[in-house]
């Protein structure tokens, strides 16, 4: 009898013990997480982004290149990358007229001036209208590339293809697709 006591006894002290442990707990769990709520911690920046980014530059020939955009990140691998959202850009052309850009987003790079325009890139020169989702535009080697889902339009035509080569200086332009079983869509307007 003596040992049930006993048994008994200690079973309760457990019980109390593993209750108070539990209460312990909780109420810990608790005042860390009023800590946590209540504490300020600086803020880790991850990036370096600018708002109302705006570059501009002139090759020797006179040709300048005006680029805004709303806002810029600037890449922490390389510097001399920004990434943009909701870009302009004008090419002033010399001797000729100007070319304006639009696009949702660009990565233009610092150093040499290359940018590339992606999603809803809109190209207008003269009575042309360009639409696609990519362009890829070089002052060094004097080329715009448009791609994806490219759609052409004058006074007089529309037509669909793959990709437009334009040289800046000689105006010289090539169209086509990338498999040759498929042809360029024209379709007159008239």
């Amino acid at each position: 009898m003596k040992k049930k006591k006993i048994v008994k006894i200690f079973f309760i002290l457990f019980i109390c013990f593993l209750i108070i442990f539990l209460i312990i707990k909780k109420l810990n769990k608790h005042d860390q997480k009023i800590l946590i709520e209540n504490s300020v911690e600086e803020p880790v920046y991850n990036s370096n982004i600018i708002e109302n980014v705006e570059y501009s530059t002139k090759d020797r020939d006179g040709n300048e290149y005006l680029i805004k955009a709303e806002e810029g990140e600037i890449d922490f691998a390389n510097p001399n990358i920004i990434y943009l959202k909701n870009v302009k850009a004008l090419i002033k052309l010399e001797n000729s007229e100007t070319v304006k850009i639009i696009s949702d987003y660009g990565k233009y790079n610092s150093e040499n001036f290359n940018t590339i325009f992606s999603k809803n890139v809109i190209i207008d020169y003269l009575d042309n209208k360009i639409n696609s989702n990519y362009l890829d535009f070089s002052l060094e080697r004097n080329l715009m590339i448009i791609s994806k889902n490219v759609i052409y339009n004058n006074s007089k035509n529309i037509l669909n293809a793959d990709v437009i080569e334009m040289d800046i200086k000689t105006k010289d332009t090539k169209i086509f697709m990338y498999e040759q079983s498929k042809k360029i869509k024209i379709n007159s307007k008239n």
